[in-house]
């Protein structure tokens, strides 16, 4: 799944709790009417871009006010990153348990949910209570819980409490978009939250949306022992991807047994005695798909609609998106829209790169650009994908004459030793500056192997730099200089 870093809901029992917690917090006072109004700084949410930007600026020597109405640390700690790569941790550990081609034999498998979810749901909360304590212990700052809303260029109400600075970062993220779909509304649907909460096995998992998320929890439910079935409007899976990839990917998660039902052209939703009906198709194929859980993985959405930004005149796009320029500064001098909510990036890593260019280029002088950043991301499903730069079809429309290699995971040694050769390599380059313009890996360790060439690519370094590298063996990055040389010789 996608790794974005939204403020999302959360159940009213951890919501409590973390109030409890978060009052006994050192720098948060239970008055927040006594405290002082005026800050150096004020940052709206506590995603992956607040609590790093708090603490440069406090070590600055600024007086910063870091508000948050929800969880410390956002989606990602609470609901995204965390939670879910643990749950593919047990799904990966039931998958492999399963396997009898490695020589080792056990007894019947079995998945205990209770315990899968109990386990994600304590690596989330070992990870937000790491950032409260280091958000309690950083002096120059204070923790405010509640709603946040501008009232001006420079000014921030949080539950009446009227709040000042000259300088307001917006890190509020986004949330799991509901589409407008017949009877969407007359059923019930989980969502990513939901989902990580789930402590049960469902009979039938119905998916709506082939893309990262969707992907992710369709085939680790499968490996929990759910029936799954994916119903994707697009013509493929994650459509975003070259055709090669989305046929692998959807090649593999059949072979789980997963049902993969594209081109569904009449999505809706009713009830059913033993759940919900979807119907998928007015053409072709089966036109229902009956369910006992749904899950609506069909994109996400920014949580500005109640951040009073026309107070302030803060200017959005049509999806509410917040607009900022190529240093990250909105359309109002003094504030800065980092994370999810400026639709430059849906990931943590970007998020946390939004704090790092508007801290270099406040503190230190710099003039770093989200234009710089080479965009770079993973899909966690078995085996992941590891993606950097463009794919071959937006290299080809953007006008690149573009060299071409690809590989398939069969031809790494790694791959062939762990018994995992599912997936290719492939490598995009430009054929006049020979620079690399964007990779796929789709195999084993391709989360981490893509690494190499982002590298190679964010330090602006051509082909054939990369081609005289020594990579360690056996490794799966060690076929990336035999792929970079099939760009001249034409793939094989």
């Amino acid at each position: 799944m996608l790794c974005s870093f939204a403020l999302s809901r959360s159940c009213p029992s951890m919501a409590a709790s973390h109030r409890e917690r978060f009052d006994e917090l050192p720098n948060t006072s239970r008055d927040a009417r006594a405290m002082s109004q005026t800050f150096d700084a004020i940052i709206i949410g506590a995603g992956q871009a607040g609590p790093p930007l708090a603490g440069r600026l406090t070590a600055a020597g600024w007086k910063v006010a870091l508000v948050e109405r929800k969880l410390i640390g956002g989606t990602c700690v609470n609901t995204g990153c965390m939670p879910t790569k643990a749950l593919v941790a047990s799904a990966y550990a039931a998958h492999l348990a399963r396997r009898q081609d490695l020589g080792v034999i056990v007894g019947d498998v079995r998945v205990d949910m209770k315990a899968v979810a109990a386990r994600a749901r304590k690596v989330a909360d070992d990870a937000r209570e790491r950032n409260e304590q280091w958000l309690g212990k950083m002096k120059g700052l204070t923790l405010l819980r509640g709603h946040a809303r501008l009232t001006g260029p420079s000014q921030v109400e949080v539950d009446g409490v009227a709040l000042t600075a000259p300088h307001i970062f917006l890190n509020v993220g986004g949330r799991a978009s509901v589409p407008d779909m017949p009877g969407v509304g007359d059923v019930p649907h989980l969502d990513n939250t939901d989902m990580v909460a789930l402590d049960s096995l469902p009979d039938h998992l119905v998916v709506v949306g082939g893309s990262y998320i969707g992907l992710e929890f369709a085939q680790m439910y499968a490996r929990f022992g759910a029936k799954v079935t994916i119903v994707e409007r697009g013509e493929r899976l994650i459509a975003r991807e070259d055709p090669e990839i989305s046929d692998a990917i959807r090649a593999f998660v059949e072979a789980e047994g997963i049902t993969v039902r594209t081109d569904a052209d009449c999505i809706g939703f009713k009830p059913h005695p033993s759940g919900v009906i979807v119907t998928v198709a007015c053409r072709n194929g089966e036109p229902e798909v009956v369910g006992s859980h749904v899950l609506l993985a069909v994109g996400r959405r920014p949580n500005t609609d109640d951040l009073g930004l026309d107070a302030a005149g803060v200017a959005t796009d049509e999806r509410g998106y917040i607009k900022v320029d190529d240093r990250l500064a909105t359309s109002v001098p003094g504030i800065w829209a980092l994370g999810d909510c400026n639709g430059r990036g849906a990931f943590t890593h970007t998020a946390y790169n939004d704090f790092e260019i508007v801290a270099a280029n406040l503190l230190d002088g710099a003039d770093r650009r989200l234009g710089q950043r080479i965009p770079g991301y993973a899909l966690y499903t078995d085996p992941p994908l590891g993606r950097a730069g463009m794919t071959e079809t937006e290299a080809r429309a953007k006008g690149h004459d573009v060299l071409v290699s690809s590989r398939p995971m069969s031809r790494v040694g790694r791959a062939v030793e762990k018994g995992e050769t599912l997936g290719l390599m492939k490598v995009v380059a430009d054929r006049a500056t020979r620079h690399i313009l964007g990779a796929a890996i789709l195999g084993t360790s391709g989360d981490e192997a893509i690494h190499g060439i982002l590298d190679a690519m964010s330090a602006g370094e051509p082909v054939d730099t990369l081609r005289w590298a020594v990579p360690v063996h056996p490794t799966v990055s060690e076929l990336i200089p035999t792929l970079l040389l099939g760009l001249d010789q034409g793939s094989a």
